[in-house]
Order: C-alpha cells, then sequence, then structure tokens
C-alpha cells in the first residue's frame, strides 16, 4: 500500500471507530417466569444473525450492547420455549418465558463438540432429563431407571441383587461376539460398565457343563453413577446419530450430562428417602399330601410329611428366603451457585439398600464436585469430578452342577426339610440337597467393593469473534479409573465344603481389578452466518482413548484353621487378565441451516486402534442428514399445523474386535517333574488368531416425520429405521487336525429393521389442573442375511433344552430346540412390540405421576421350572393343561420333554408393569416462607413405588432375567435368579 493510501485509509478508521462505537445503544430487562412470575436465571440472549449475547443474572436482569436497529433478542433457556423478541431501540425489554413441555426447543447432541435444537435434529435422539429421570420414582440404580423411558431398548434385568446387574439394548442385535451394550460417556469421559467374574463359578461348577459364559451374577459399574447428579441423558442409537463416535459406537450412545451451577445466591437441597423392598412374585408350594411326598422322596417322606404337618412346623422355605423386607435409606445433599466468574455444584449422597435376602444388600457414598470458571470473555474452564465408594453383597444363585447355590437347592426342598440351627447355630446337613440354603446365607460372603474416580476437564476458547463469524478451540479430557476387589468366602463348616461331603474344605476366591480409562479430544468450531440468515457451522477434531485394565483372581482351598486369606491354604490357582488397548482418530463435520427451514449435515469418523488386525489401518465413519421444517416455508399455511419436519439420516459406526483376537495366545505348562527340578513349556489355548481381523461395521438409514399441532399441545413422532451390519465377528469351530478348536472370523451380515412411534399430548392445562402425557411403541426385527460359516448354536445348555441358533435368512435371536421332527424353531428373544404409558397430573399442589410398560411377546428358556420338576416340587406340578393328550400332569409332562422336545422350556416372556408411581405434595409457598421465615423455599413430599403392579404369565420369579448377564445372545436365560423386587419409597426434598 502507498504511504498516502495508508494514511487516508489509518484517518478514516480513526475517525469512523469512534462512530461505530457511539451507535451502539444499550438494551437492558428482565426475564420471568410465566407461572410463577419469579426471575429466570441463566437465560441465553443473544441478538439474532451475530454471536454477541449475554446470561441473565441471579435476578433475571440482562444487559447487552446493539449496534444496529431494528434488531431481534433470542431468549433461550432449556426446557423453556425460545422468545423472538423485535427492538428498534435502546431501552428496557421486559420478558416473560413459559415451560416447553413438548421439548422441541431442547438441544440434543450433533457433534462431538455441538448441539442443535430438537427441533432442527434430523435424528430421533431420546432426551431424559433429571425430572423424568428420578422425578417420580427413586431407582436403584442409574441403568434401572432408563427402562421404559425411550423408545427402543430391550432393558433386562440380569440379576435382582441388590447393586445393579442390568443390560441395555439399543434398536435390536448390533453383535454375536462382540460388545452389545451402548458406550456411556459422563461429562465427555469414556466411563466403562463391565460385569467382572468374582469366580464363583469355581465353587458352582457352573461353567462345567453346557455354557461356559459368566454365570456367576456380578453387578455392572455404570450402576456406581448417583442418578440424582444428572441433569439429563441423551441416547443415540443407532449409526445415523452415533457415528460421530465411530468404532465404539454399533451399539449406541448413552450421552449424560450432570448437573452444573447458575450465578446467583447459592442455593441447597436436602433430600431424604426411607423405604423397604419386597420380592415382586413367589412360585409358591405343590399340594403335598402322604402319597405325593412318598413318591416324590422315597421311603419314610410320607411319615416326616405327616409328622411336620400335624405338629404344625411344615416350612415355605420360599418364603423363608425371600419374602423378607429390605430396609432402603438414602440420603442427598447438593450446593450450586457462584459468581459472575466462577459457579458450582456439589453434590454428596449415601445410600443403603438391604436385599429381599438376609445379609446381602448394597451400599454407595458418592461425591461429586463440578465446576466452571470463566477466566475471560474468551476462556472458560469447567471440571468436573465424581468419587464413588460402593459395597455390594450379592449372594449366591444362578446355575449350579454342585447343587451348592442357593436358588438351585431350593428346587429340591420340600416343606418338611429340617434345616433351622440348634441352640449353638449349628446347622444340620440338608438330606434333601447338597447344600442347606439357610446355612449358606449365615455363613458365606459374596463382595465386591469399588473405589472410583471420574474426572473431567474442557477448556473453551474463542479465538476470535465478529458480527457474522466466530471460531473456538475446544479441549477435553477424562480419566475413569476404579479398583474393584471381589471377595467370596465360603467356610468349611458349609455341607458342601465339608470332606466327609466329597468338599474342599473351605474355598476363599479373591480378586482384584485396576481399570483406566483415558480420553483426549481437541477440536476447533466455526460458525459463519450469511446475511440472509444461513448458518455454516464447521468442526474438526482428533481424539485419543487408552483403556488399561489389570484383574487377577485367587482361588484357593483346603482353608487352614478356618482363614481366608489364600495363603493358608492346601492349594491355589491364580488368573490374570491383562488389556491395554489404545485407540485414536479425526472427525470432521460441515452444517448448514437455511432459516431453521433446511437444516443439512455431513461428517467423516475415521478410527484406528491397537485391537485391529491393522493398528495402524484407518478406518473411516460417513454420516449426512437433512431436515426439513415444512412449517417454516412461506407457502406453509395450515392453521393447527405448528410443526411439520421431514428427516432423514445415514451414517456407519463400528465395533472393535475383541481384545487379542488377532493373536494366537499361549499357556504354560509342566512338562515333568516337581518345584525347581521341573520343565516347563508352552501350550496352545487352543484359539487361533486372525492378523487381518477387522472391526464390525454398522450401517444405518433412518427416516422420520414429526408433527406437532394446536400450538403442540399434540406432537407425533414417527420414526423407521434399517440397520445392517456387517463384518460380523464370530469364534468359529476349527477342524480339531488343526491343533486348534475355535478361531476368529469375519463371516456374516445381519440386519435389524423398526418402527418408533412417539405421541406426546397436553390434555388440559389450566391454572389449577394440568395432564401431560406420553405413548411410545416400537418394534424390531432381526435377520441374519449373510453367513460365511456353517450354522451355530449359541448360549443357553444346549439344542435339549432351547438354545439360540445363528442361521442365515432367520432371525438373530431365534430359539431352537430338539422335537421328534429334528431341531425346530421354538420361540424368538426379540418382543414383537413394546409400549409405555407415561403420564403426570397435577392439581394445585398435588402432583401424581406413573409409566405403565408393556411388552409384547419376546421369549425366556425357563430352566427354573424344569429343576422343580426334576425335584418333584413345582407349585403347578399337578396341575393340567401342557399335555396336549390331557393325560398328565403339567411337571410330570414337563420333566418328560427332556431329551425329546425343548418346547415346553421355551416360554412366553410378556408382561405388564407399573414401573414408576409417584404421589407429591408441594408445599405453597407462601406458606413455607411463613412457616420458616424465608429460610426454605420449597418442601416436596411423597411416596413413590417401583414395579408394584406386575402381570405376566411367565412361570417363574419375572420375566424380565437373563442368566448370563446382558453381552451377546444369551438373555433371557433363567435358572434360579436372584427373584426381582418391588420398592416403596418416602420422600422428603427441601429447597433452601
Amino acid at each position: 500500500m502507498k504511504p498516502t493510501l495508508r494514511k487516508l485509509f489509518f484517518l478514516w478508521f480513526m475517525l469512523s471507530a469512534p462512530i461505530g462505537v457511539m451507535a451502539q445503544e444499550e438494551v437492558n430487562g428482565t426475564v420471568k417466569e410465566a407461572s410463577t412470575d419469579l426471575p429466570l436465571p441463566g437465560v441465553n440472549v443473544v441478538i439474532k444473525g451475530t454471536t454477541t449475547g449475554t446470561v441473565t443474572d441471579f435476578d433475571g436482569n440482562f444487559q447487552i450492547s446493539v449496534s444496529e436497529f431494528p434488531a431481534t433478542l433470542v431468549f433461550s433457556s432449556l426446557g423453556y420455549k425460545t422468545i423472538e423478541q423485535s427492538i428498534s431501540g435502546g431501552g428496557a425489554v421486559n420478558v416473560v418465558m413459559e415451560q416447553d413441555v413438548t421439548g422441541l426447543e431442547e438441544v440434543v447432541v450433533t457433534g462431538l463438540a455441538t448441539t442443535i435444537k430438537r427441533s432442527n435434529s434430523a435424528n430421533a435422539v431420546s432426551s431424559i432429563s433429571a425430572e423424568e429421570l428420578v422425578g417420580v420414582a427413586q431407582p436403584q440404580t442409574l441403568d434401572g431407571a432408563l427402562a421404559g423411558k425411550f423408545t427402543g431398548a430391550l432393558v433386562s434385568a440380569n440379576s435382582g441383587a441388590p447393586g445393579g446387574g442390568l443390560s441395555v439394548k439399543l434398536r435390536g442385535v448390533t453383535s454375536i461376539f462382540g460388545n452389545s451394550q451402548p458406550l456411556y460417556i459422563v461429562d465427555g469421559v469414556y466411563v466403562d460398565n463391565s460385569s467382572i467374574s468374582g469366580g464363583l463359578n469355581d465353587v458352582s461348577g457352573a461353567a462345567g457343563q453346557g455354557s461356559s459364559s459368566n454365570q456367576d451374577n456380578p453387578s455392572n459399574r455404570i450402576a456406581d453413577l448417583d442418578p440424582n447428579d444428572i441433569k439429563n441423558i441423551e441416547i443415540l442409537k443407532g449409526a445415523s446419530a452415533a457415528a460421530i463416535y465411530g468404532s465404539r459406537a454399533a451399539a449406541g450412545v448413552v450421552i449424560i450430562s450432570t448437573k452444573r451451577g447458575k450465578q446467583g445466591k447459592t442455593q441447597f437441597n436436602l433430600s431424604q428417602s426411607f423405604g423397604f423392598n419386597s420380592v415382586i412374585n413367589l412360585l409358591g408350594l405343590r399340594d403335598w399330601n402322604e402319597e405325593r411326598a412318598l413318591d416324590a422322596f422315597g421311603e419314610g417322606a410320607d411319615v416326616a410329611y405327616a409328622e411336620a404337618r400335624d405338629a404344625g412346623t411344615l416350612v415355605d422355605y420360599e418364603k423363608e428366603i425371600f419374602d423378607n423386607k429390605g430396609f432402603i435409606s438414602s440420603t442427598g445433599f447438593s450446593a450450586s451457585g457462584g459468581g459472575e466468574k466462577t459457579t458450582f455444584y456439589a453434590g454428596m449422597s449415601h445410600k443403603n439398600e438391604k436385599g429381599i435376602v438376609k445379609n446381602t444388600g448394597y451400599e454407595r457414598v458418592s461425591l461429586r464436585l463440578n465446576l466452571d470458571h470463566r477466566v475471560s470473555d474468551r476462556i472458560k474452564l469447567s471440571l468436573n469430578s465424581n468419587y464413588i465408594y460402593s459395597s455390594a453383597d450379592r449372594g449366591f444363585f444362578n446355575n449350579d452342577n454342585t447343587g451348592s447355590t442357593i436358588g438351585v437347592t431350593l428346587t429340591s426342598l420340600p416343606p418338611w426339610a429340617k434345616l433351622q440351627p440348634d441352640a449353638e447355630g449349628n446347622y444340620p446337613d440338608n438330606i434333601y440337597g447338597g447344600s442347606n440354603p439357610l446355612q449358606t446365607i449365615a455363613l458365606m460372603t459374596n463382595n465386591e467393593k469399588v473405589n472410583r474416580f471420574i474426572i473431567g476437564g474442557s477448556a473453551t476458547i474463542d479465538i476470535y469473534k465478529s458480527l457474522k463469524s466466530d471460531l473456538q478451540l475446544i479441549l477435553r479430557g477424562g480419566l475413569d479409573g476404579y479398583n474393584l476387589n471381589t471377595r467370596a468366602i465360603f467356610p468349611k463348616e458349609l455341607q458342601f465344603e465339608k470332606r466327609s461331603n466329597g468338599g474342599l474344605n473351605g474355598q476363599s476366591i479373591q480378586g482384584s481389578t485396576e481399570n483406566k480409562n483415558i480420553n483426549y479430544s481437541a477440536f476447533l468450531v466455526h460458525n459463519f452466518n450469511t446475511d440472509s440468515n444461513i448458518n455454516f457451522r464447521t468442526q474438526a477434531g482428533i481424539t485419543r482413548e487408552v483403556f488399561d485394565r489389570n484383574s487377577y483372581l485367587i482361588s484357593a482351598f483346603n482353608m487352614i484353621a478356618s482363614e481366608t486369606n489364600v495363603d493358608q491354604a492346601g492349594g491355589q490357582r491364580i488368573d490374570q487378565f491383562r488389556l491395554k488397548q489404545e485407540d485414536s482418530g479425526f472427525f470432521v463435520q460441515e452444517e448448514v441451516n437455511f432459516q431453521d427451514k433446511l437444516i443439512g449435515t455431513i461428517g467423516l469418523r475415521g478410527d484406528k486402534s491397537s485391537n485391529n488386525g491393522d493398528a495402524n489401518k484407518l478406518y473411516y465413519y460417513p454420516k449426512a442428514s437433512l431436515a426439513a421444517n415444512l412449517h417454516e416455508f412461506d407457502f406453509w399455511n395450515l392453521g393447527k399445523v405448528n410443526q411439520f419436519k421431514l428427516r432423514a439420516a445415514y451414517g456407519e459406526a463400528g465395533n472393535f474386535p475383541a481384545f487379542g483376537s488377532p493373536f494366537t495366545s499361549f499357556n504354560s505348562t509342566f512338562i515333568r517333574g516337581v518345584a525347581d527340578q521341573s520343565v516347563v513349556g508352552i501350550l496352545l489355548d487352543g484359539v487361533l488368531g486372525n492378523p487381518d481381523i477387522e472391526p464390525e461395521r454398522q450401517k444405518e438409514l433412518e427416516l422420520g416425520l414429526d408433527l406437532g399441532l394446536f400450538d403442540n399441545r399434540l406432537n407425533f413422532e414417527f420414526t423407521w429405521y434399517n440397520k445392517k451390519v456387517d463384518d460380523l465377528l464370530v469364534q468359529t469351530n476349527r477342524e480339531p487336525s488343526s491343533g486348534f478348536t475355535t478361531e476368529w472370523k469375519n463371516a456374516g451380515n445381519l440386519k435389524n429393521t423398526g418402527v418408533e412411534i412417539t405421541l406426546n399430548a397436553l390434555p388440559f392445562d389450566g391454572e389449577d389442573f394440568t395432564w401431560n402425557s406420553n405413548v411410545t411403541f416400537f418394534k424390531n426385527k432381526s435377520e441374519i442375511t449373510e453367513l460365511n460359516v456353517p450354522a451355530f448354536n449359541l448360549g443357553a445348555f444346549g439344542a435339549s433344552l432351547g438354545t439360540y441358533r445363528i442361521e442365515e435368512g432367520k432371525s438373530a435371536t431365534q430359539i431352537v430346540g430338539i422335537s421328534p421332527d429334528g431341531l425346530v424353531k421354538f420361540g424368538d428373544g426379540e418382543p414383537d412390540f413394546q409400549m409405555t404409558f407415561n403420564n403426570n397430573l397435577q392439581y394445585k399442589d398435588l402432583e401424581l405421576s406413573f409409566l405403565f410398560h408393556w411388552k409384547k411377546g419376546g421369549d425366556n428358556i425357563n430352566l427354573t421350572s424344569l429343576l422343580t420338576d426334576l425335584s418333584k416340587t413345582s407349585h403347578d406340578y399337578d396341575d393340567f393343561g401342557l399335555d396336549p393328550t390331557g393325560t398328565l400332569p403339567n411337571g410330570e409332562y414337563r420333566a418328560g420333554q427332556v431329551g425329546t422336545s425343548a418346547d415346553v422350556f421355551v416360554e412366553d416372556a410378556s408382561y405388564l408393569k407399573l414401573r414408576e408411581v409417584g404421589l407429591y405434595y408441594n408445599f405453597p409457598g407462601e406458606l413455607v416462607e411463613r412457616w420458616f421465615d424465608g429460610y426454605i423455599a420449597n418442601i416436596r413430599l411423597g411416596f413413590t413405588g417401583t414395579n408394584l403392579l406386575t402381570f405376566f404369565d411367565y412361570n417363574s420369579y419375572d420375566p424380565e432375567v437373563s442368566n448370563f448377564g446382558g453381552n451377546g445372545l444369551s438373555a433371557g436365560v433363567d435358572v434360579t435368579p436372584f427373584p426381582s423386587s418391588k420398592r416403596y419409597m418416602f420422600n422428603l426434598s427441601v429447597d433452601f
């Protein structure tokens, strides 16, 4: 630039700059809540078409500088309807905001560092608020609170034991041998949800026959989280939405955001809940008489029965063991607030829950501190920290090949058995089984202890801001580290541990797991607004995750002098499992928003992992979507129709191969000799590694329609999806001559198709009475579309009793079994459909909420009935109805089908449950203020219940059961589980 031009430019700039400054005018005002007329803090106030904005303070006041008039101010806050207010000049602007009962104004995830208004989303992302999660009933665990709350999910209780044990499957089967549980992310931290064995199979022998899957009833780690700390949950159910998480997202993603503080006076909340639980369902006793006792237990049993009957000493051991009331106590305290620069949320909670079986229970202590600090107008820092301690006593249940577990022993126990201890506390042996269950409950230990830290942090840096564009740098990091200690003690006094009974003189099984997940990410997000109000948002970033686990399990037997230390034993076996996985990748995405009319997105994720056959190969996962808000176009004029959105989304996601699957492993062995003179050799472990193994790849197309009517008091959402999974990971059999028994392969494809329908309604919205209602319907159907290995059975205990079968052209969850006509299909684990009916009714200060959940179809393999049939103790043994000829009673007929047909063991697991019910009274504010002179702001008192009503024809304790846990296809297998319970709670919450 020439010197004269530079001088002229400088002079123009010096003269025009003050003009620009002087042209700005201050606009201020107050934002209030419509129903209470109270000020609303934390409301975002933005000049439309720009990134200039501010936030209301504790008193609802705001002030913003506006340089051009006329202008439009946009007021938005989570849970409230967005308001656009036109202004022609400076001065005061007062706004009243109404609650958004439709949820259209809430934001949902659209990228790793961005969100989008639900009304503009092209995906059916399910959101669960804090009120929906814990506002009705206090859940036992976080994952238990998800049941029935959103479409597309099958939530199964693997165990009724205190401390959790649930599985969540989103939109059907996503893997056969790989991970089928969703990825959980808490405030940006990848958290672990493993179920780690405590080694009880060494005592029960459960893995000795049939399936070798984990059957010893461990809890899952997502149960560690305190649901009361959570602000909202978003569920990305398929690849079309979850592609942004790449190779860990094939089973879906559950994104959890915890509570944060707001600017203003410190607010406190104290909550206290007391209650109890009880068993949902008891099967009852067989209608005994002398003849039946003699037939079932042989000579002398008829006399023993008659003597106990006449003496009044018959004992219903099912009631004795399961019909107990477990006391529950839950205490929570939180504080939140902050100043102009720093806000905080601190939460503390203690939960203590006794189980319906004596000496079982769960205790959890949770401490949370979330901090947000604004260093300057351009830099914001956030810290999330959570410490958790938990202890769970889970009893001794599920499958058993040694006659030692409580449930299996109960199936062979008559009511005249004498099992009570004597005056000195000595228990007699049970002559009708391998153990005395009362003794086992009193003396054995099965405990899990967890110490866990979940820590995350982020930095948001505004690199530059202008009227039309801005650029942000977002840095995130997280750590999830825990130590799990398991301790299972079986003292030598137990019947099945006595040497005289062939026992091992006591066993001590102790394990420890150290788990550490670390994740880092960095993103650039650029926003650009054109003069025609088209917004372009570009984001790009890199990610890295490290997963490190070290587990060991020591099983000791022949305990010396009743010691429990594993070194005080005649023999030990040590198992160790070490895992280290490193993943890294990148993500790019472009979003275009044309005046909220057309919203398009295109993105790409690239991942590589040490679990893949080629650890340096990048696997790419694209995504694309389009949402069309037809009601925003000028030609739209249909009166009562407020929203009409068409949406389409496509995405791909992956599922890593199992750890170690690219490699062939070896085991050590002694060739000859003992002690220091032995010669050590190696053996193959029987599994052939595959250096070319690749991730499973999920491809999902989702189409949908959203409709809002009558000022959005009636909202309808319809979604259809087609989800294909290619390169299925399969552990297939090898010919024995190869020296291996199995090998890992990518050997097939499957697909899931389904529909999800949601109807939200506000039938009444008056000054005194309000009624919100929500109805959902969803169904899924799966099919193995290609299988490059021979069809094979998987899960349960073989075709004679019913098993899952993977077969080309068939459902991925079909259940087959032997029959006189050969191997046939007897059922399917996939429900025909699921529906929920959720309502909230408020009359003045009284509030009633309830949630019904109907699962139609979906079969279980019920082997609990088989065990009681074989012992001739079934409650319905003498009833008729199963035998087509009408000649054999039910119990005799079922037992006679073993080795002939598996039909009777495959049962319909339909149910209708009152999942939650809550009745609350909110004390009037003026009354509370008068009573407590303004020191207390709100008092909420209520009664809640969980699973209070259950309706099903299934012949066991609860159709929601899974003996093998929730991973893979072995769900829905019923072998003497820890029964489910219902909960009654009284709740008090005080804000001050």
